[in-house]
């Protein structure tokens, strides 16, 4: 794997600890496979923050006062943290994203953050995407997008004991238009699965990103992949099924998942006590998954 200045650079500041190992420890420490997903829409603000998100000089510290309630009422609950990146840099809030990964592992130490950007393009541009996530915002894993092939892969693996989650079967509809499509008698996110497990894992911090609507496609992934971890979003305002999921993509020992919530959790309260109201949700999201992993599910 060639190496680069950034990935030189991420490689002398990591941690002891890569993202897989880190995320191992956070299931067994927590109890929980809940990942809180952090998507912040200023127009769904709790009325706390009403005013200061209408305001284009407010907005993005709104943000990031927000997220950072959220972040602290339900960390108890979770084992992992996904900051979508297009709703902080929509808002010019990417100072704000910055401030407030960093606060995730100032305050809630041992609970990796992923960053949700699915970016896929040729290895140039792809290795100052891996330093956007891993130098400057400081993650601990990336979300990617594969269709561009493993060289648009490969410089995100350059930094030692960081994540790379790559899309495979995703809760949207429309992602059956093209991973459905079959390629030598199989359909194309089964291909990416494979890739991913065999091929491309050489540094062990590969995941895949395998949504919670469609549970036969996680068991087949599980099939194929083994004990890798899947990110499994679509759980809450997707209508994704937690016994369902569970029961698809559980490892031997019962975990190998993070099961993402963003609005249900984000959005449970509209008043004052918004920040109690969605550690409420994510306790109680919390609890269905361990109830159904409890019982075999």
């Amino acid at each position: 794997m060639p190496a680069s200045s950034s990935a030189s650079s991420s490689a002398a500041s990591s941690t002891a600890s890569s993202f897989t190992q880190s995320l191992r420890d956070a299931w067994q420490r927590t109890g929980s496979l809940l990942c809180v997903g952090l998507d912040p829409e200023p127009g769904r603000f709790p009325a706390p923050f009403a005013g200061r998100a209408a305001d284009d000089a407010q907005r993005a510290e709104a943000i990031f006062d927000f997220c950072r309630a959220i972040v602290d009422a339900t960390a108890p609950f979770a084992s992992a943290f996904k900051p979508q990146i297009a709703y902080f840099a929509a808002h010019r809030a990417e100072s704000q994203l910055e401030r407030l990964i960093a606060h995730i592992h100032a305050h809630h130490p041992g609970l990796p953050v992923v960053l949700d950007a699915k970016r896929g393009d040729i290895g140039s541009t792809a290795e100052q995407y891996a330093r956007e996530a891993f130098d400057r915002y400081r993650a601990d894993a990336v979300t990617v997008n594969p269709y561009m092939g493993f060289d648009s892969i490969e410089p995100y693996l350059a930094h030692a004991g960081k994540g790379v989650i790559v899309l495979c079967r995703t809760s949207n509809p429309g992602g059956s238009d093209l991973q459905f499509l079959e390629v030598g008698g199989r359909p194309l996110y089964e291909v990416v699965a494979e890739k991913a497990a065999r091929d491309w894992n050489a540094s062990g911090e590969l995941s895949l990103v395998v949504g919670a609507t469609f549970p036969r496609e996680i068991a087949r992934v599980r099939d194929i992949v083994g004990d890798m971890p899947l990110l499994i979003p679509g759980v809450g305002a997707q209508g994704g099924d937690v016994q369902a999921t569970v029961a698809a993509g559980r490892t031997r020992n019962g975990a190998g998942m993070m099961i993402n919530s963003s609005r249900a959790i984000l959005y449970a309260g509209a008043g004052a006590d918004f920040a109690q109201r969605a550690a409420d949700a994510a306790r109680a999201t919390r609890d269905a998954i361990e109830a159904c992993r409890s019982s075999g599910a």
